[in-house]
């Protein structure tokens, strides 16, 4: 299941009052080969299990979910998954697990009323979904990538032309034939990209191909398609799909840098205009309880993240949406930098769920200097109230 889907289900899950276990790892192998995670995993099972009474209904639903990740972790995971990702809740029939290609930063446990899913939208931001086409003048192909591995590929195939060195009308004739396979393996490439695109909701594309067919596919594009273009890369048709994949996201990374100062000066412009921007935390959690919000703009370190004020703002966003302000069931996630603050590691998450449930998009901000003076997050509104 893609991580946006996968989002999108968990956010629909209510609040409750049994732990909710939410453990992300890193399970790539160290130098020796070794998996370092199951020292973490035993040391905060231990500690978060004794935080409960023995014998309560929370601690038996908790050391049910507990014992289930462990066998899950020793017999489950495959061995080429670089993460894993699980949300249980014995109490509440919860039970979901995910096997990444993607590389988690760090090992997260947190215990609360609901999954945390604030690890989970990172991921998806740093590894979305995405297509790049690799074509030259008698092949292509198209590859749809999402969650830091290729999800679909789809192969064309077309009669393979060679130079002739007939000359006068007969070369002339020979060369008229050529550019006319050309452009029809070209208008064959764009169809079935176009149609890649529209089923799988494709945002960007990568392209990559000769000096012959490069501007072919430009003339055949249409605009919509065009305007998805994030780069041109020099790789050749039959590249491996681990070199295309390293090389597309490094292009994806780069068109991140590229706008983001533009999304967060378009917020801020808006909301100095009166317009449609929100910032801070306040005005844009009280925006994403509305439902108002379009756009979620958050900053990708937690340090960045303030807590709700106690001006009319903050206020009413408490008073929305007082979920906020009840305390999770144990401390703050585990891995999480030291010096974050719980209750800002909750508002994060928050966040995130909101604007899953509301359809927002979140967007996360590398560059951290740009969303700091605004307390870490902003965003871009559908309507004003």
């Amino acid at each position: 299941m893609a991580l946006k889907e996968q989002l999108d289900r968990l956010a629909a899950y209510e609040q409750s009052p049994y732990p909710v276990v939410s453990l992300y790892l890193n399970t790539q192998p160290n130098e020796r080969g070794r998996d370092e995670y199951r020292t973490f995993v035993r040391k905060e099972f231990k500690t978060r299990s004794e935080s409960y009474p023995a014998g309560s209904p929370e601690r038996e639903s908790l050391d049910h979910d507990l014992q289930r990740i462990t066998r899950f972790l020793d017999s489950e995971v495959d061995a080429s998954a670089n993460g894993v990702a699980v949300f249980a809740c014995s109490g509440s029939e919860l039970f979901e697990t995910l096997q990444l290609d993607a590389p988690i930063d760090q090992h997260w446990l947190s215990i609360g009323d609901r999954p945390n899913l604030y690890p989970l939208a990172r991921l998806d931001s740093q590894y979305p979904r995405y297509a790049a086409l690799l074509a030259d003048t008698n092949s292509a192909r198209i590859l749809v990538f999402a969650g830091g591995a290729l999800e679909d590929a789809r192969q064309i195939e077309n009669v393979k032309t060679k130079r002739t060195s007939q000359g006068g009308w007969s070369q002339a004739r020979y060369q008229r034939h050529i550019e006319n396979f050309h452009l029809q393996h070209t208008k064959e490439v764009v169809d079935a990209l176009e149609g890649i695109v529209q089923r799988d909701g494709i945002e960007h594309i990568i392209l990559a191909g000769d000096e012959v067919v490069i501007p072919l596919l430009r003339e055949q594009l249409p605009k919509p398609l065009a305007a998805k273009i994030v780069d041109e890369l020099k790789l050749p048709t039959h590249s491996p799909d681990h070199d295309v994949l390293d090389a597309s996201l490094a292009a994806m990374r780069k068109l991140n840098e590229r706008t983001d100062r533009e999304r967060v000066d378009a917020v801020v412009g808006a909301y100095r205009a009166g317009g449609l921007g929100v910032v801070g935390p306040d005005a844009t959690l009280l925006a994403l309880t509305n439902g108002q919000v379009d756009e979620l703009l958050l900053s990708s370190s937690l340090r960045d993240l303030r807590r709700l004020g106690r001006g009319r703002a903050g206020k009413m966003a408490v008073a929305a949406d007082a979920s906020v302000t009840q305390p999770a069931v144990a401390s703050v996630a585990a891995g999480e930098p030291a010096d974050a603050d719980p209750d800002v590691v909750r508002l994060a998450d928050t966040f995130v769920q909101k604007a899953q449930q509301t359809g927002a998009r979140i967007v996360f901000i590398e560059d951290t200097s740009l969303l700091e003076p605004y307390g870490g997050v902003a965003a871009t509104l559908r309507y004003r109230i």
